[in-house]
């Protein structure tokens, strides 16, 4: 296939970017480097350094023979979303529904969105499978969602095919081709203990210790980086096959407290986690664990990375390096 990445220079697009190229596809990538790294990209990839709303995006589809989407750029921080949304509602909503024009202008069929669990808001039982009514309890969950609805339409009216793909939460790396977590500023759980144990940063704060949950911290279901790509392919191919458009949750089906991931850190590197404890932060949900049983079943997709303790493990590798 020749796929188009957005956000292809970001944590999941470069791990996408390779995993695509180990498979065989032909790889576009667009991306504003306003959060992605050009030193990413591999030798002989096309990086186009702009925004995916700007009117080059359809020339780009249409000159290089795109015929499937997969895109990642958005905004992800749940925290911003609360303080800004119309940051969320521009960037997430309003981009994507232009990379959508052009998609449609352009003649491109296929289109896999990278969405979240989020839209899934406070959980009503868990795991959660994709029956499980989307309630999203910040900006950043409405955006995915409302952008999923566009897509449900597009399909319908437009014949486009789509897969939306939930991430529980993304982590790991893929070390041996340079790959790992790096945001600016980084706000995700498993890189900010690994640095704190490693001492190149402060204290970790735990936000909130009084949950509804075994420990009284949020429980959380980690899915490798690696794994993720491997799903995006999965959908590639069943939207190539003809298969039904809609949404597919990716996670293990297995919880992580906030502090079994501290334990697993401090395991993994020998050393002990600084933290601190503080309130609640608005927005958090008290347990979010993926059923993947439906990517399973259709997608033919199941986690071979599946241990936190490998997923630290890669991530800690990768981070020891920087």
């Amino acid at each position: 296939m020749r796929v188009l990445v957005t956000g292809g220079c970001g944590y999941i697009g470069s791990h996408m970017v390779r995993c695509l190229l180990h498979a065989g596809h032909d790889v576009t990538i667009v991306d504003d480097l306003s959060a992605g790294f050009a030193d990413t990209v591999p030798a002989g990839v096309h990086l186009a350094p702009f925004d995916v709303r700007d009117p080059r995006v359809r020339e780009l589809l249409v000159d290089r023979e795109i015929d499937s989407v997969l895109h990642f750029a958005s905004r992800i921080q749940v925290g911003e979303s609360m303080r800004d949304p119309r940051l969320y509602f521009r960037d997430n909503l309003a981009a994507g529904i232009t990379l959508l024009e052009h998609v449609l202008s352009a003649g491109v069929r296929r289109f896999v969105l990278s969405s979240t669990a989020a839209v899934y808001g406070y959980p009503q039982y868990t795991p959660i499978d994709e029956a499980h009514p989307t309630l999203p309890i910040n900006p950043y969950g409405e955006s995915k969602l409302a952008l999923e609805r566009v897509l449900a339409s597009y399909a319908t009216a437009y014949g486009l095919s789509y897969a939306a793909l939930r991430y529980f939460n993304a982590a790991g790396a893929w070390t041996d081709e340079g790959l790992g977590e790096r945001h600016d500023p980084e706000t995700h759980l498993l890189p900010l203990l690994i640095d704190a144990a490693l001492g190149k940063r402060a204290p970790m704060t735990v936000f909130g210790t009084d949950y509804d949950t075994p420990d009284g911290t949020c429980v959380r279901d980690y899915v490798h980086v690696r794994d993720l790509s491997d799903a995006h392919v999965a959908a590639l191919v069943y939207l190539a096959d003809g298969g039904e458009s809609g949404a597919f949750n990716l996670g293990t089906g297995q919880g992580h407290s906030v502090r079994e991931a501290i334990a697993c850190v401090e395991r993994v590197t020998g050393k002990t986690v600084p933290v601190s404890y503080g309130e609640r932060r608005a927005g958090d949900p008290p347990v979010l664990v993926a059923s993947a049983a439906r990517a399973a079943r259709v997608l033919g997709w199941r986690p071979s990375r599946a241990s936190l303790t490998e997923i630290v493990s890669d991530a800690c590798a990768w981070l020891a390096r920087q």
